[in-house]
């Protein structure tokens, strides 16, 4: 029996073309859209179990939205060796948004990249479609894109890239983690608390709250 409040995860088996397989973990949900993460890149030394990209599952799934994190190859129980080539990252990426659309019956869906996935993110992005797309302290300058965007600052980041973010992006799209650094030892949840508010409105302009 599940009872309330508890947060389930699903060990999850990700193919590649090439036979490799991916390692993964997903999370029921009923409420759209669902959600897929994208952990920090190889070179960055993390994978799926990123603090940030473990308290996003949990706020998330928490909420009723489906999520599936997952690790790039050669990371933690991924076949393959760890790669420093995008476009073996983006197979691995467009790999887990695949499974994540099927998962959601067709549904295309929201899209978070933390730290220097967001350069995998922005390939993915232009090549699939997305609800909407996250980025949790982006290594990338602001760009043009019609996909709902929202940014995510800790605040010891400094005023340069917040600035260059606050300039680009629509109103209310910037969330400052206050007293928080990159390793978001302070306010972790809050993080999780901007993307729940995101999935709301992605899901509410969709129709599919």
């Amino acid at each position: 029996m599940v009872m309330k409040g508890q947060f389930l995860e699903r060990p999850t088996l990700i193919p590649l073309p090439n036979g490799l397989v991916l390692e993964g973990v997903s999370h029921r949900g009923s409420r759209s859209p669902g959600v897929l993460v994208l952990p920090p890149t190889p070179a960055e030394g993390s994978g799926m179990d990123h603090v940030v990209g473990a308290e996003i599952a949990f706020a998330v799934s928490q909420a009723g939205h489906q999520c599936l994190r997952f690790n790039f190859r050669g990371v933690g129980g991924s076949q393959g060796k760890p790669s420093k080539n995008d476009d073996e990252l983006l197979e691995d990426a467009v790999a887990a948004w695949e499974l994540a659309r099927d998962n959601a019956e067709g549904q295309a869906p929201l899209l978070v990249t933390i730290g220097g996935s967001d350069r995998i993110g922005k390939r993915l992005v232009e090549q699939q479609r997305v609800e909407g797309w996250a980025l949790i302290h982006p290594s990338l300058e602001p760009f043009d894109l019609t996909t709902p965007l929202i940014v995510v600052l800790p605040e010891l980041e400094g005023p340069r890239a917040r600035q260059r973010w606050s300039a680009h992006l629509d109103e209310g799209a910037l969330t400052l983690v206050m007293g928080a650094d990159r390793s978001y030892h302070r306010n972790l949840p809050q993080v999780g608390k901007a993307l729940v508010a995101f999935a709301r409105r992605v899901g509410a302009s969709t129709g599919n709250p």
